[in-house]
């Protein structure tokens, strides 16, 4: 079986009525695939969905049918898709990227001491880096093809972009989308609190079922689409420590010479920190 779509990290199948999605091994920061494979990765970003969608069923239905490879064609029934892939339903894909902070940090904090705005929203004055937020913000940006980059737009721009796909319907799905992840963000950030772990912010994505019904899918509150933060060593005036690839951008930003390639040590202290995070918020050894 071949790919019918290759993404960042993603590979999705076609399997007749459904879809066959796998998390590879690959990282990619800063919109590059980096040459580096970070062994378990896969498995670590497709088994923390699968928790996270089981956890928030009863605000929304998601993509997932199983994540066990006994239910997906003999090709999948190999230890190179054990744990890494999930079969999900087929979805229309709504093009927007959900994104929500919760604290004000990265790009936000840059954008916050520039005009004390993020993305266009003004927030109180006299913020410090990585505070947290009276409330989270829903800070939409349209979703990029593979090589380019995602564009930051505001709430009403977003109606705009989905009425062009949707019409008549942009506001409908404009508003049902940030209802929803403001309300997924807001349950699982206070679960994650509960587990040691700041989720400082994240990004969903959503589609439509054949009944036009909106689900969430592809990935979610994953150490690749969220900023976790140990709440142990949490402190307000700096940037924080984190257990996403935070660690890897920092290590990149840091060497310009880098070739998108990260030295060994520091792509196993990036799955360490994956794995670290897995654990604290399932209770599991992956």
């Amino acid at each position: 079986m071949k790919p019918i779509k290759e993404g960042k990290v993603r590979q999705i199948y076609d399997n007749g009525d459904n879809l066959i999605m796998v998390a590879t091994d690959r990282i990619s920061c800063f919109d590059v695939i980096l040459n580096n494979v970070i062994d378990k990765k896969g498995s670590v970003l497709t088994q923390m969905s699968k928790f996270w969608f089981d956890y928030t069923k009863d605000i929304i239905d998601n993509h997932m049918i199983s994540t066990s490879v006994k239910d997906m064609p003999e090709f999948f029934q190999t230890p190179e898709f054990e744990g890494k892939a999930m079969m999900c339903k087929k979805l229309q894909m709504l093009p927007l990227e959900c994104i929500v902070r919760g604290y004000i940090t990265g790009s936000g904090w840059a954008s916050y001491k520039k005009d004390g705005t993020v993305c266009g929203i003004k927030l109180p004055e006299g913020l410090k880096e990585s505070e947290k937020l009276p409330e989270p913000i829903y800070t939409p940006s349209t979703k990029a093809e593979l090589g380019d980059h995602d564009v930051n737009i505001s709430f009403e721009e977003s109606i705009e972009y989905l009425e062009k796909y949707y019409p008549g319907k942009g506001h409908y799905y404009a508003t049902k989308l940030k209802e929803a992840t403001i309300l997924i963000y807001k349950k699982c950030a206070d679960y994650a609190l509960s587990k040691g772990i700041i989720i400082a912010d994240t990004k969903f994505e959503f589609g439509l079922d054949e009944d036009g019904n909106i689900l969430i899918a592809d990935e979610m509150l994953t150490p690749d689409s969220s900023r976790f933060w140990p709440l142990s060593e949490y402190e307000v005036g700096h940037s924080e420590p984190s257990f996403d690839k935070q660690f890897a951008r920092d290590w990149l930003k840091a060497n310009p010479d880098n070739n998108w390639t990260l030295p060994q040590d520091v792509a196993d202290k990036t799955i360490s920190k994956y794995l670290e995070a897995y654990k604290l918020l399932t209770g599991k050894e992956l």
